[in-house]
């Protein structure tokens, strides 16, 4: 059996926007760095850098 393994953390290319994958609410939330949410421009049509070079498959 092959284990899927999805991201844990993502970050905007375009705008900077840093979110990590919550399990407890099973959803992306906004990191918080120096008490500041890094949430990015939110009219930015996010590119996330989960890309080619990223393999969910478990070794």
């Amino acid at each position: 059996m092959t284990d899927v393994v999805p991201p844990g953390e993502r970050i905007c290319e375009r705008c900077g926007r840093h979110d990590e994958w919550d399990d407890t609410r099973g959803a992306w939330t906004v990191v918080a760095e120096d008490g500041e949410r890094q949430s990015g421009d939110p009219f930015c049509l996010h590119e996330w850098d989960i890309n080619g070079n990223y393999s969910p498959i478990a070794e």
